[in-house]
């Protein structure tokens, strides 16, 4: 039998973004890579933004992703921790992950140890400079206000807002991002301020789209998960090393 010792980071799937055959496509990808992780993972860490929208009403979840929810529910019931971060697209979780998976729902960052290693993991929206609108958008989205008026919204008519305006977004585009160097990449700024007040071996971010792993000061790493849209990429810590993988079927 495989011993489970393998933590897996993945984030930014986007499921539910326009349009809607590509994102059956990836959902169908996603659940393979699950599928092939599932006799190894100890851990899963999905890093934010893995649905295009998400909004719990009390008693109503957004249609669809039955095969991604089925195939994490299998992964909970083999004893594989999950821990959903909450990012800029799907903010809105509440309880039912929680009942349902025995998830853990990280709001902002995660700080844990892994076998001796010390990891900072955040979705990464609003950190670092610059950004001024969305840090006020996303205090207004996150207040206990907003949600309760959005609440109020029948489903038919919330949920089909946040699909209109997912025809608009960048993921709709299927747009590759380029590196803009590390004095203009806001998350790598943001994470050498961090490490001067504490020091970590490891930073995790997702959001930014754009798959890398870049040794910082004094042995720390900063790896951005990238997205399934372009890259397919996730990272794996095995014990002793993270890596920055690409996921191909048939592996």
């Amino acid at each position: 039998m495989s011993t489970r010792d393998k933590t897996y980071f993945a984030s930014d799937f986007h499921l539910g973004s326009y349009p809607k055959e590509a994102s059956i496509s990836r959902e169908r990808k996603i659940v393979a890579w699950l599928d092939a992780i599932k006799a190894d993972a100890k851990a899963l860490y999905l890093v934010g933004d893995i649905f295009d929208f998400w909004f719990e009403y009390s008693t109503v979840v957004p249609r669809g992703y039955i095969r991604f929810l089925g195939k994490l529910a299998e992964l909970a019931d083999l004893g594989v921790e999950i821990k959903l971060f909450k990012g800029n697209h799907d903010m809105w979780m509440f309880g039912y992950f929680e009942q349902e998976l025995n998830a853990q729902i990280i709001s902002n960052e995660l700080e844990v140890t892994l076998d001796g290693k010390r990891f900072y993991i955040h979705h990464g929206d609003g950190l670092g400079p610059g950004d001024g609108k969305y840090k006020i958008l996303k205090k207004i989205f996150r207040s206990p206000a907003c949600q309760w008026l959005f609440a109020r919204l029948h489903p038919n008519l919330g949920i089909g807002i946040a699909q209109r305006w997912s025809k608009h977004s960048r993921i709709a585009s299927a747009t590759e991002e380029k590196f803009l160097g590390e004095d203009q990449e806001w998350l790598i700024v943001y994470a050498k301020e961090l490490l001067k007040q504490q020091h970590y071996d490891y930073l995790i971010f997702g959001h930014r789209h754009l798959p890398y792993d870049l040794p910082l000061a004094n042995g720390a790493h900063i790896v951005n998960l990238g997205e399934w849209i372009n890259y397919f990429t996730y990272a794996v810590w095995d014990g002793q090393a993270l890596t920055l993988r690409k996921w191909e079927a048939g592996e």
